[in-house]
């Protein structure tokens, strides 16, 4: 979907509302003003996404449809253990014969799941934590036919493993949902002798985005404070929130609030002079 139409009791309403249904942010969008309403009639906008910002979205919309058929976190350590039971169960079929009866049918006997945990419950990290992180990004190249670096640090807080190589766009993803998802499963997967959560980079990529973010939000403050009117970021990581906050946490032209609940909470500038009024 590349365009929508939009209405609210004013043209600004219309516009918020087309936006919120593209999941598009302003300056990547054409408006049409198709009825500008008035008393009983509501005003009515025709929003497109600009040719420029198509292939961006296009690419964003493809990730998430392939995203959404992935497993979760959870989904990825059930169906693991899942599947080491159902090998078990395979492995451990007996077929007895009885001397004795020899005209008896055969029985199969198959290993129960309480049977196969017993006397000692497997435990998540038993199974899936014998990977290494250097292990699992190993695979993920592999089975991607990739080649790249990989470099481990370590500090106080988190065991970080950065990725540098050629054509690694594809483990970044749309403002890195891919990576964030590979940083994920690497925290099911692996485990950390020090239990240190894992962060994986990408092509240094959350320090690019980091920039980046600090860059638009000033631009935001500034067009906030000249027109007067508040922003609304589309929603992003909690991460990527903090980076904004901080960002203008000592402009004292704005002020910035996050809304909404995860995974879709997002972040709004306003004016210092509204959220004072308000």
């Amino acid at each position: 979907m590349h365009s929508c139409e939009g209405t609210g009791k004013n043209i600004e309403q219309a516009i918020n509302n087309a936006l919120l249904e593209l999941k598009a942010a302003r300056e990547d969008v054409d408006i049409k003003i198709l009825s500008e309403g008035g008393f009983l009639k509501k005003a009515k906008v025709l929003v497109t996404i600009s040719a420029d910002a198509v292939e961006k979205y296009e690419k964003r919309e493809k990730f998430k449809e392939e995203l959404s058929k992935e497993e979760t976190d959870e989904d990825f350590a059930e169906n693991f253990m899942k599947r080491k039971i159902e090998t078990a169960k395979e492995t451990e079929v007996k077929v007895e014969e009885k001397a004795e009866e020899p005209k008896q049918e055969r029985k199969i006997q198959i290993i129960t799941d309480e049977e196969y945990v017993a006397p000692k419950k497997v435990e998540s990290d038993e199974v899936i934590g014998k990977l290494t992180g250097e292990e699992f990004l190993q695979g993920v190249l592999s089975a991607m036919e990739l080649q790249g670096e990989i470099e481990k640090l370590e500090d106080d807080r988190f065991v970080r493993y950065g990725l540098t190589g050629e054509n690694l766009n594809d483990l970044i993803g749309y403002h890195g949902e891919c990576m964030l998802a590979l940083s994920h499963l690497m925290n099911v997967a692996c485990k950390s002798e020090s239990k240190k959560r894992f962060v994986l980079d990408v092509e240094h990529y959350r320090e690019k985005r980091a920039e980046a973010l600090t860059d638009l939000a000033k631009k935001v403050a500034g067009k906030v404070a000249k027109t007067g009117r508040y922003h609304k970021f589309e929603p992003m990581e909690a991460s990527e929130r903090k980076i904004i906050h901080t960002a203008l946490q000592e402009d004292d032209r704005v002020t910035t609030l996050s809304k909404g609940e995860e995974p879709r909470r997002y972040l709004i500038v306003f004016p210092r002079e509204y959220s004072e009024r308000d």
